[in-house]
């Protein structure tokens, strides 16, 4: 039973990490930008999803309702996704963005159609969740060549190869600290539970009564 109930809590932490890493690395879709837009937001129970209001800014009446710039764009199947543009500033995640005003411009720049698009690398964290109206955040926008080009997630790579090895070294040093303190320590007890046992077994036995002769 505990065997199952470990595996189980395994799974959660497991399941949490995952997707927590997914929302915050960094991922890029190839697309063409149709619009840029300034929208007045209001916010409710989807703000954890949002970031801060642009650096520099009044931050009091920034919980409730603040503009946020949006880009639109086109996937090459034809689809459509929306980014909004935000500044994360020095808060989670930490892409120390300040620039979404110039990112704005730049992405304003490449704005084009389907007749002749410009197609673009759009670097964003997070998801587009429509019925909770969640957009990724975009980091930056890249000029590539067409949409079959391939772009490596290097810094993912790295990252959680870095991760993997962080979780690897510190497994390895918890075995060892097991196998040399932990489990030598719990058999001692066990062995002195057991003595004590057969010594409490010793000691009432002496008090029965011996059979008559």
């Amino acid at each position: 039973m505990l065997r199952y109930v470990s595996w189980g809590l395994w799974i959660i932490i497991l399941t949490v990490l995952a997707v927590f890493l997914h929302y915050t690395l960094p991922q890029r879709d190839i697309v063409y930008v149709t619009n840029t837009s300034n929208r007045l937001m209001n916010f409710g129970s989807n703000s954890i999803f949002w970031a801060s209001p642009d650096a520099g800014t009044d931050e009091t009446a920034g919980a409730i309702q603040r503009d946020v710039l949006f880009i639109d764009a086109v996937r090459p199947n034809g689809s459509v996704i929306v980014y909004r543009n935000e500044d994360t500033g020095w808060i989670w995640p930490p892409y120390f963005k300040f620039d979404s005003s110039n990112l704005q411009a730049e992405a304003r720049n490449l704005i084009s159609t389907a007749d002749a698009p410009k197609w673009v690398a759009v670097r964003h964290y997070g998801w587009r969740v429509p019925f909770m109206s969640i957009f990724p955040n975009a980091i930056s926008v890249t000029p590539v060549e067409g949409p079959d080009v391939r772009l490596i997630p290097w810094f993912n790579i790295i990252f959680l190869t870095f991760l993997f090895a962080v979780y690897w070294a510190i497994r390895v040093r918890w075995i060892r600290f097991r196998n040399k303190r932990i489990q030598p320590a719990l058999q001692g007890i066990d062995a002195a539970v057991d003595e004590k046992t057969a010594s409490m077994s010793r000691w009432f036995g002496s008090w029965r009564a011996k059979p008559k002769g």
